[in-house]
């Protein structure tokens, strides 16, 4: 039934995603999945209709950069390729910064993906170099949004996990759900973009109420132990998954268009004001979140069955509708994560599968099950990830993370503010 909601669903926003700003590509006489591609900027700002022609191994084809500034080629497979910029295409007061730069070289030995890209810098060079401790500062701030960004998909976890001991492997599937979503209605559509976000949340919630009412009740119902569940919620991570790039394909969805990419600096920061709102809200958030649980009598009710449930229902306290509710808003929380995700990094069909193990691994070391806990893991995982790019290539970052995660546990096994548990 779930599948055939989601299918369902899909199926009609499909038709939407379809009607969204095509980027300018030439197709290969036979489908390929090799490509040359790249992103034309100038002084921060997307530079669209220039000329980019690709030849090699007697294939040529010319197309034109998008709205976004981006630009692609499929070729017939790897190969050695030519990239031509033409010049005479490129907009009033935008030139190259080198005058022998409008062209760039692909061997054949750099085809270790099935794309390349390939950038032509524009316009003076402006890049300053900057001392450690600016770069340090730079670092933190980033690491403090991206830890919050983290923060609200894993509280959803943890939420989950104390109320009915299931480790959710699909959860990065509601992450990506809010930023296909927010890319669907902020870009393709238009609207604007706080419109877009309460639209994204409240798809979000009704998201996580359908997993719930469709598939986790009635697993709950059979008796269906959690290793079991565990692997279905894989199952259905890998559908969704699929499911996604089917309708919205593979490629990166730029969130540009919404009117946020500017920049505010702050000394020796420089932040996007899509960083900006992107933290401002998860801070709001996750304080009314926390209000919640602990000012309300559902958030006592919440606090109570993930502590102990059996003893919770023999309180008058119905289980089944808190835990329906725990996954209407770890969905909505999930589906905000992924707005804020898509301003901070673009959207695209595995986004939230990218942090997955980075949520689990915040949970884990702020203690399972632990609201709380999920808060301040997110945050270490966050900044560590981080200021780890001072020191190591940003390709290794989300290992450091896991690394900081195994030390930890070897401390304090039951996580930052976990509980001691007896064992035997």
């Amino acid at each position: 039934m779930l599948a055939a909601l989601a299918m369902a669903l899909f199926a009609f926003l499909g038709v939407f995603s379809m009607a969204g700003p095509a980027h300018a590509e030439a197709e290969p006489p036979e489908e390929s999945a090799y490509s040359i591609s790249g992103i034309l900027n100038f002084e921060g700002e997307p530079v669209a209709g220039v000329s980019l022609t690709v030849e090699g191994d007697g294939y040529t084809e010319t197309v034109e950069s998008g709205e976004d500034g981006r630009w692609r080629v499929p070729v017939p497979g790897p190969g050695n390729y030519t990239v031509t910029l033409d010049t005479e295409t490129l907009p009033d007061g935008v030139d190259l910064r080198n005058e022998d730069g409008a062209t760039a070289e692909v061997t054949e030995d750099e085809w270790s993906t099935t794309n390349v890209g390939r950038l032509f810098a524009l316009g003076e060079d402006t890049r300053q170099s900057s001392n450690f401790g600016s770069q340090l500062i730079e670092r933190l701030v980033a690491g403090l949004n991206f830890g919050l960004l983290i923060a609200l998909g894993a509280i959803g976890i943890t939420l989950i996990f104390g109320t009915t001991g299931l480790n959710n492997f699909s959860h990065g599937e509601l992450v990506t759900f809010g930023g296909l979503m927010a890319w669907l209605f902020a870009v393709v559509m238009g609207l604007n973009i706080f419109v877009a976000l309460i639209i994204v949340v409240i798809l979000g919630a009704a998201f996580g109420w359908v997993q719930d009412a469709a598939l986790w009740k009635p697993l709950r119902k059979r008796g269906v132990r959690l290793v079991p569940a565990m692997i279905v919620s894989i199952g259905l991570g890998l559908a969704l998954r699929y499911i996604y790039q089917l309708f919205f394909g593979g490629a990166i969805l730029p969130m540009s268009s919404v009117g946020l990419s500017g920049a505010v600096e702050f000394g020796p920061v420089r932040i996007t004001t899509g960083s900006l709102l992107s933290m401002g809200i998860s801070i709001v958030t996750l304080i009314l979140v926390g209000l919640f649980l602990t000012r309300t009598r559902i958030g006592k009710a919440t606090r109570a069955v993930s502590d102990n449930p059996s003893l919770a229902s023999a309180s008058g306290i119905n289980v089944d509708r808190i835990i329906r509710i725990v996954w209407t808003t770890a969905g909505g929380l999930a589906a905000l994560a992924g707005v804020m995700l898509a301003l901070y990094r673009q959207s695209s069909w595995d986004m939230g599968f990218q942090v997955l193990l980075l949520m689990f691994a915040a949970v884990t070391l702020g203690g399972l099950g632990s609201a709380y806990g999920a808060l301040v893991g997110s945050l270490v995982v966050g900044i560590f990830v981080e200021l780890s790019t001072l020191f190591i290539p940003a390709d290794l970052k989300y290992a450091a993370a896991l690394l900081i995660l195994i030390l930890v546990l070897l401390v304090r096994p039951q996580g930052i503010l976990g509980r001691r548990e007896r064992v035997g």
